[in-house]
């Protein structure tokens, strides 16, 4: 049910494809000179195509790394703490206040950082970056927009900027 003079909230893209890139920079690129040449851009789409979960291996995680990480996360948040605590004293108790947030929240992050290591049990052994990726991105227009579109992104492609893939050929 939608209300009369508001948008859908459907997420599944519509639109013709006017070009399909390689990266998601391209893709952003061939959007913002849409942009630039002052084309309707409410009426593009970029679409990422067969998402992959891309996982880079950083490093091996050990009960020292556990401990620094959990030391250093916990003496940010302290650091934090710290200073909105030291914003409410007086008579120059900020220092104070800042100082033991800084030792308190380390050593709790000691602590946790212990205890979800230890929970761990050598089964993950390792730190990463985790990150959705896309094998290759259409930008969809609006049909009643797609030849302009089209015609906007030949120019950019003829500066030699971004240039849209080439459809595949069937054999």
């Amino acid at each position: 049910m939608t209300t009369q003079g508001m948008p859908s909230m459907d997420p599944r893209p519509t639109g013709v494809t006017i070009g399909t890139y390689d990266t998601y920079a391209e893709a952003q690129r061939a959007v913002d000179y849409l942009s630039d040449e002052k084309f309707p851009v409410e009426h593009t789409t970029i679409v990422g195509n067969n998402l992959r979960q891309v996982e880079k291996i950083t490093g091996r995680l050990t009960w020292s790394r556990a401990l620094t990480a959990g030391l250093a996360s916990g003496a940010w948040f302290g650091l934090f703490v710290g200073v909105l605590l030291g914003l409410f004293t007086s008579d120059g108790g900020w220092l104070a206040a800042l100082l033991t947030g800084v030792v308190l929240g380390a050593v709790f992050g000691i602590a946790f950082g212990a205890i979800g290591y230890a929970q761990m049990g050598g089964r993950r052994d390792f730190t990463s970056r985790t990150a959705v990726v896309a094998t290759t991105y259409d930008v969809l227009c609006d049909l009643k927009f797609a030849e302009e579109a089209r015609n906007h992104l030949a120019k950019l492609a003829l500066k030699g900027e971004v240039a849209p893939r080439l459809p595949e050929q069937s054999s």
